[in-house]
């Protein structure tokens, strides 16, 4: 790496989280009921149609940012075709502690190791875990390049 600048979690010029991933589930109910009990996020909201399927959810992450996502379906339009099982996404966590609890409580849950927390390069300490869908899940204490404050 050629940045030789280290930033600490959660300064006042960390960004705000304010981009949503979204993904699709084979069964929308039980991931986000796993996400809930094995990660820590916090459902917000779940709609479903008249059959029952969920087809819009969020859920919350403690320190702030969120997921959307929905039943795999067929749609007319076209929109979100997404494949189960594509997603990838990285989730800051307040601190290392923070990021071995996360595991810890994953894989009592079933997720699939792929790193267990380790220190990065950077200052980072991070692991990866598949989710019961393959989705790539990578949790830890980087929260972002710091940026100048907003004018």
């Amino acid at each position: 790496m050629s940045e030789t600048t280290v930033t600490q979690p959660h300064s006042t010029t960390t960004p705000p989280a304010q981009v949503w991933p979204t993904l699709r589930a084979r069964d929308a109910r039980a991931l986000i009921d796993f996400y809930v009990a094995a990660f820590g996020f916090t459902e917000t909201v779940a709609y479903t149609d008249d059959a029952g399927v969920i087809v819009h959810a969020e859920l919350a992450w403690p320190l702030g940012g969120g997921l959307m996502m929905g039943q795999e379906r067929e749609t007319s339009d076209g929109h979100w075709p997404i494949r189960v099982g594509s997603f990838g996404g990285y989730v800051v966590t307040r601190d290392a502690a923070h990021t071995d609890e996360v595991f810890a409580r994953a894989v009592a849950a079933g997720a699939t190791v792929v790193a267990e927390p380790y220190d990065t390069d950077y200052g980072s300490h991070d692991c990866t875990l598949l989710d019961p869908e393959g989705n790539h899940w990578q949790f830890g204490t980087y929260p972002g390049h710091e940026r100048p404050a907003p004018a």
